[in-house]
């Protein structure tokens, strides 16, 4: 059975999450506060954790930031702002994906799923090669990957974006085509959230987007992972 944390310092939010999570299958616990959160994050092994952004004791960006400091558990943050510059605020602190309140349940626990389905897939996958271009391997079956032999440490959503550019190497890929791919539908989500996982791919992996090694922009389309990788 999938467990999943729900933090929200609001009970109706936490209890309406944890029934619809529940019908799902999910073994639910709450935190109604950013540092019961880390606390329970670095406690106890989950496959997702749906995190409010506005929270007592340590907001959710720190929420965020200090989960991805000791595990690349799927983050979808609930917000009541709906800018821009907070949607990216919120990937820049490492979340995978994002909802905005008020919210419907069922497109929660869609988004959820969908990202548990990647997290389990990737980290249990087996017989999968590794892939290899130059000095990026990327191993599918150990969730890892590695550029120079360093390895390098990246989100489920990251890792899932870099995979799929990875098995289609020399083709363009639109951001619809990846959004499809690495969240498993692509309903509600903004097309934005690429580029800020890709920044971060690419500062994980020491790529310049100016003179890229592995992944190139290709501009008003997409992106393309380079055949020449080095």
């Amino acid at each position: 059975m999938p467990r999943a944390l729900v933090v929200d310092d609001e009970r109706n939010i936490r209890d309406l999450v944890k029934v619809y999570l529940a019908a799902a299958g999910f073994e639910v616990d709450e935190a109604e506060d950013g540092t019961s959160a880390i606390g329970l994050a670095g406690s106890v092994s989950y496959d997702a954790v749906v995190l409010d952004i506005m929270l007592p004791g340590a907001d959710g960006r720190e929420v965020c930031r200090r989960i991805r400091e000791v595990s690349d558990v799927p983050v979808i943050m609930l917000t009541a702002r709906d800018s821009e510059s907070e949607k990216v605020a919120m990937l820049d602190a490492g979340a995978d994906d994002y909802v905005t309140k008020p919210f419907s349940p069922p497109e929660l626990v869609a988004r959820v799923r969908a990202a548990v389905r990647r997290y389990r897939g990737a980290a249990g996958s087996d017989g999968s090669a590794a892939l290899r271009a130059g000095g990026l391997v990327l191993d599918p079956a150990a969730h890892e990957v590695a550029v120079d032999g360093v390895p390098v440490t990246l989100t489920a959503k990251e890792f899932a974006i870099l995979e799929t550019l990875m098995r289609q190497r020399g083709v363009v890929l639109t951001r619809q085509q990846i959004l499809d791919a690495a969240w498993g539908f692509s309903d509600y989500v903004d097309e934005r959230g690429v580029d800020v996982h890709v920044r971060h791919i690419r500062e994980k992996l020491g790529d310049d987007a100016a003179n890229p090694r592995f992944i190139e922009t290709i501009r008003g389309v997409g992106y393309r992972f380079r055949k020449d990788a080095w």
